[in-house]
């Protein structure tokens, strides 16, 4: 059997397909990686284009649409393969870019996750906003990235091209043990989509796993493909699932502050959208509030599990100050870690 599937996701993304899966099909050798697509109910003529074009791919028929968590959840539990590869349909990959990953992973047992350097289609030279070249977080849950902070986002000059730990592996392009995967239980499948990635690495981390990014290889995302960075919908799941994810996470003597915190900055955030009339994604932020605190109890048992498994609360790639604070009010554009 082979040592990697590497699985895209696609729902009524023919056109994505079409763009996209030639790079894969052709840089991915097909000695140790199978290429699957987990077809998450699609109504368009996506499955029917890829038994015409690609038979060598292989097809993971999904009788609706589960949304990226719970669609990539679905699709794992048929694959036996050593490692896994979460690949968002909007990626293209280069020549030898699946090698370094799987040679890491060999190489470090206690290496859980890692991800590739990730940068813009759209603009080749410049780092892409969803991971770019390691993700990180700060003490009240915001992420961040080498080569990204919140809309700041560097131009590629080499600047990362050391293999670094990080605490998050976007799920853009996230390889995995598949094992461990499974063994963490996979995605959160109530997060549906944004967040979910996050969530699945600070449960790896937590339980003494190691995740690092590897810029060896290289892959361009086009990002936003599903949702737009204005959606209203996407601003709700990135509220929601953030507050969500540190209510399962975070240590009992953290949990009350940073979310008190979290919910003074939420509000202003909201303020803030409301004042420039993004009435929508202020109306988002509201309800991903509310929803939050209305269903926080049923994350309970979650969050009981967590921190039972944990052997590890306290993490290096944490950042422990605010990213908020040193980006609008002491003006960096760029955090060292």
């Amino acid at each position: 059997m082979k040592k990697v599937a590497v699985v895209i996701l696609n729902w009524n993304g023919k056109n994505l397909l079409d763009e996209f899966l030639p790079s894969v099909v052709a840089h991915t050798p097909e000695e140790i990686a199978d290429v699957f697509v987990a077809d998450n109910g699609s109504t368009d003529d996506s499955v029917s284009f890829l038994n015409d074009n690609f038979p060598a791919v292989k097809i993971i028929r999904l009788d609706k649409n589960y949304g990226f968590a719970e669609g990539y959840n679905r699709a794992l539990d048929s694959i036996p393969h050593k490692y896994s590869v979460l690949l968002n349909s909007d990626v293209e990959v280069t020549d030898g870019w699946l090698e370094p990953l799987v040679s890491h992973l060999e190489m470090h047992p206690e290496v859980s996750a890692c991800q590739p350097k990730i940068l813009s289609y759209r603009k080749k030279e410049n780092f892409e906003h969803a991971g770019a070249c390691g993700g990180f977080i700060d003490s009240l849950g915001y992420p961040f990235c080498r080569g990204r902070l919140f809309v700041e986002v560097e131009k590629d000059k080499g600047q990362y091209d050391t293999v670094c730990s990080v605490f998050w592996a976007t799920g853009a392009a996230l390889f995995i043990r598949t094992a461990d995967y499974k063994a963490v239980g996979g995605l959160d499948d109530t997060f549906f989509a944004h967040m979910e990635e996050i969530d699945l690495c600070w449960r790896l981390k937590s339980r003494g796993k190691e995740i690092v990014c590897i810029p060896q290889s290289v892959v361009y995302h086009l990002g936003a493909a599903t949702l737009s960075t204005e959606s209203p919908r996407k601003t709700y799941l990135n509220f929601r699932n953030n507050l969500l994810m540190l209510y399962k996470n975070l240590p009992s003597r953290r949990v009350k502050q940073v979310l008190i915190v979290r919910l003074l900055l939420d509000c202003m955030a909201l303020m803030q959208m409301a004042l420039t009339c993004k009435i929508a994604n202020a109306a988002a932020v509201y309800r991903a509030i509310r929803d939050f605190y209305n269903t926080k109890e049923e994350y309970r048992a979650k969050r009981t599990e967590n921190l039972n498994k944990a052997v590890k609360r306290e993490f290096n790639e944490m950042y422990a100050g605010s990213i908020v604070a040193d980006y609008y009010l002491k003006r960096k554009k760029k955090i060292k870690m």
